[in-house]
């Protein structure tokens, strides 16, 4: 069988270790060339009983698997786990819970988190340089509402509650409408307040001087007519007035929240850029098959690592 296009085909063609292996090295070394991680040594030989290469240069850590320097790096699965996880997570259209995914792959719930949470550093996006053209802005307040709360602490909440949002956290949208190439695309930022001080640095890192940007009438965007082209709409009187209108990432915030509502149910703000990362990037190559999707996915494996004590709070990750 060649390269798995469904669900059911990735299953059985992930259970035979030769094409784990063939397909991750196709990632870590495409031009056919085993080469050291530590030292980049061509002088590499692989152990086939135990399934490792040996480095014949003199360091540390000689032998070297195809985790190695990978966000798989330590961990006692099989590829025969882990890849097919990842498809069902670029796949699954409001994502996968970690008892699910439990209950798919035979393993504790606790696995399986951790599992998802490696995954999601793996879909975790370079920045890609700064948008152009049409460029919608709006932010959005996650967390729960006041409703579903147990009455003494919906009390507490109420008590101090300035425009509903207190207890949620503030994420800042920045959709690009339909490039030259390709369709439109998102970023997202998670920011301590949804005020011109904490939203002003992220759009200028992001977005080119002059370009086309549009708003709702927030005061926190008042000013961006002195470096964009600013369009802004009123959303008391209209939602669109021609070409001005933030229906792409409105459609985009209901996509994320269903997901996190639905499937996740609750998500800590220490965790949540995570479940950020993971919707955007479906939203981003949804142009695409599953079969694409993975392997856009497994381009993201390399060179990074997330450890049970940094993703628990024992230790700071790095975003």
């Amino acid at each position: 069988m060649g390269t798995p296009r469904t669900l059911q085909q990735a299953i059985q063609h992930f259970g035979n270790p030769d094409n784990c292996r063939q397909a991750v090295m196709a990632i870590r070394w495409p031009n056919g060339t085993v080469a050291c991680p530590s030292c980049g040594s061509l002088h590499v030989k692989y152990l086939e009983k135990a399934r490792v290469w040996k480095c014949y240069e003199k360091h540390p850590k000689a032998k070297f698997s195809l985790k190695t320097g990978t966000i798989f790096e330590d961990s006692p699965l099989g590829f025969d786990k882990w890849l097919p996880a990842l498809w069902l997570l670029t796949n699954c259209k409001n994502g996968i819970s970690s008892y699910e995914l439990a209950r798919a792959l035979g393993v504790t719930q606790k696995t399986a988190w951790f599992m998802l949470s490696r995954l999601r550093l793996a879909l975790q996006a370079k920045s890609g340089g700064k948008l152009d053209g049409g460029i919608e802005i709006d932010e959005t307040f996650i967390g729960a509402k006041a409703r579903n709360m147990h009455k003494d602490k919906k009390a507490r909440v109420l008590a101090g509650q300035r425009g509903g949002h207190v207890g949620k956290v503030a994420v800042m949208g920045l959709l690009q409408r339909h490039p030259a190439k390709g369709q439109s695309r998102v970023r997202l930022q998670v920011v301590n307040q949804a005020n011109r001080e904490e939203l002003m640095p992220h759009i200028r890192a992001n977005v080119e001087p002059r370009a086309n940007v549009f708003t709702d009438s927030m005061v926190a965007y008042e000013t961006l007519g002195y470096e964009f082209m600013h369009g802004m709409v009123d959303h008391a009187e209209r939602y669109v007035d021609g070409n001005v209108h933030t229906n792409g990432i409105e459609n985009f915030w209901s996509l994320l929240k269903r997901s996190l509502n639905g499937t996740y149910v609750s998500v800590e703000p220490f965790h949540l850029f995570r479940y950020l990362d993971e919707q955007a990037f479906r939203f981003n190559h949804r142009g695409g098959d599953d079969a694409y999707r993975f392997q856009q996915a497994l381009k993201g494996i390399l060179n990074r690592r997330l450890t049970y004590t940094a993703l628990t709070g024992a230790e700071v990750s790095p975003r």
